[in-house]
Formats: C-alpha cells, structure tokens, sequence
C-alpha cells in the first residue's frame, strides 16, 4: 500500500474513481460543459456525470471523437443527455464561435470544467499568436469562461443553485518560473522551457480561479470557482516527450492514476454535497490541498486578470 493511499477529510483518497466519489448522487437538472472531452480523464469525466444525470456537452476538437464517446455513454445509459460540439481552444475565433452557439441554444450553465490541455509542447504559437500552452491552457479558456459567466449568472438566478466552475490544473504548477508569470516573455521563444511553460500555464489556471472567487464575493454572485490537481496520469498529453511517456507506461504505472482515478477530483468537486458554498480552493485526491505560494499571491492574480482580459480584447 503506498503512502498516498490514506484517506483525508473528505474519506477519498488518491485511490478512489470518479464513481466512488459520486456514489449515490442525483446530478439531474444540471448542465455541463467538458472541455476536452473527447480523450483522457475528460472522457470519464462526461460518463460519470452523464450517468449520474447531468446534461454534458462536450467541447471538442474533434467532432468524431466526441461523437464516438456519446455513443459510448449511450449505450451504457440510454436515457443519458450528452452534446457534441466544437472547440479549438487555441483559437479565439473558435472560442467565441462555441459561445455565441451554446447561448444562441438557450441553455443553462451549471458546472464550467475547464479541463482540456496541452503538455509540454514545443515552442508554438496559438492562431491569435500566443505561446501554445499558455493560450490554450489558460487564455482559451480565460476567454470561454468570460464569454459564458453572465449565461452562468443567469442560471445560478433562476435555478437557486449555486454554479461551479472548475479549472483543472496540476502539481506541476509548482515548476513554474521564478517570477511564476514573466508576463513580458510569454512569446519569446529564446526564453521558452517547454516545462516551465506548462507549469506557468497550470498555476495560471489556479490564479483563475481565486480571482473569479473575489469578483464573485463582491458581486454577490451564487458560483464558485475552483482548481484541482487530477493526479499523475499516463494521457496523450505526454506526447511530446517520447522518454516520459515510456516512463509513464512501463514502471510508472506502479505510481500513476489510471483515468477513472484521474477523474475522481473534477467529479468530487462538481457533484459532491460537501463541496457547496467553497471557493477559490485547491483540491488534490478529492481533498482541500495546499497550492504553492506564487498560486496565492492575490497580487498576481488580479494582474493576469487584467492581462488577459487585455489578451482577449
């Protein structure tokens, strides 16, 4: 039994799978969006709450992938509510796309999981002409979540429940620069470390989420917002790095999540009771967990708030 595998407060632990977390809970009458939807823990993720009733709409990027998983879950549950559509998060015009068609639709919005991603890329620039990783992890869905936050306000009013949003991040955030975010050398190539960068991305995601936390105290607003770490986990998004991924697959899969396990804490933290009225919280193994300093810095999160909203403009 490894060391991680105790339980902490919540009663789960690193073992548990997205199923055990939501053992018994009714997501019917809610709707979701998953980004990244279509492969790893998002897949898992949209099957479990699918089952447990929630409406998912899958964001992806590409249509058939998306298109298989919903026969998938289908298939298991007849009666599941699960959409396909499509989203290239390293592309604002697809961004902006995706909004205007899900509002254009009228529908609510309950649970915003931000969870699609990029790992460790080489230096590449999105469409819009931003660093890859940093412009799809965060800038794609910095925007998507703007886009969206007054549709979620109006659900949240409406429904008299409360809206979640969840931005799945990583322990690697913790690699990211020494000044966390060199916001004047996120382009410059010269400056670039494709791991540095993915860890400046992810402690982004987290710095999302504790601003939308203080905007949403302030205006008095019924959602919240959090970030997790899903686990270590042998994905397609270590394709990149052919070294890490036989690691991954060989001898770290003594010390790695498989996918139900992965999903475990995004599930936790959309469905589960005792998550209700939290906010601008770090979540790890379905558990409240200690993010690093630069990632509760208030100072730098309100200044990548105004920096991307000037990137989105």
């Amino acid at each position: 039994m490894w060391p991680f595998g105790s339980k902490g407060p919540s009663g789960f632990s690193w073992y548990s799978t997205a199923e055990e977390v939501t053992r018994g809970l009714d997501g019917s009458g809610l709707t979701a969006i998953v980004t990244g939807a279509s492969s790893g823990i998002g897949v898992e993720t949209t099957r479990v709450l699918a089952l447990h009733g929630v409406h998912v709409v899958m964001a992806v990027r590409n249509l058939s992938l998306g298109d298989g998983v919903k026969e998938a879950i289908l298939k298991e549950k007849p009666s599941a509510k699960v959409d396909v559509m499509e989203l290239n998060l390293a592309s604002m015009e697809s961004v902006r796309k995706f909004a205007y068609e899900y509002i254009s639709r009228k529908l609510p919005l309950n649970l915003l999981i931000n969870n699609a991603g990029v790992m460790a890329t080489p230096f590449m620039l999105t469409q819009d002409g931003i660093e890859l990783q940093f412009g799809t992890n965060h800038v794609g869905h910095f925007l998507l979540t703007h886009l969206l936050l007054e549709n979620m306000k109006d659900t949240a009013r409406d429904s008299k429940i409360e809206g979640k949003i969840i931005n799945v991040s990583s322990e690697g955030h913790r690699f990211a620069y020494k000044e966390g975010i060199p916001f004047d050398k996120i382009n410059v190539q010269s400056e670039y470390g494709s791991i540095g960068a993915y860890a400046q991305s992810k402690l982004a995601n987290i710095l999302h989420a504790n601003e939308l936390t203080r905007h949403f105290k302030e205006d008095g607003v019924n959602i919240t917002a959090n970030s997790l770490h899903p686990g270590s986990i042998s994905t397609n998004l270590l394709r990149y790095h052919s070294y890490f991924e036989y690691g991954a697959r060989t001898i770290g899969k003594l010390f790695m999540k498989n996918i139900q396990q992965g999903a475990a804490t995004t599930c936790y933290v959309a469905l589960h009771p005792d998550v209700k009225g939290v906010s601008g919280k770090y979540f790890n193994n379905s558990n409240i967990a200690e993010p690093s300093s630069k990632a509760k810095d208030a100072e730098l999160a309100q200044k990548l708030w105004d920096f991307s909203l000037e990137l989105i403009q």
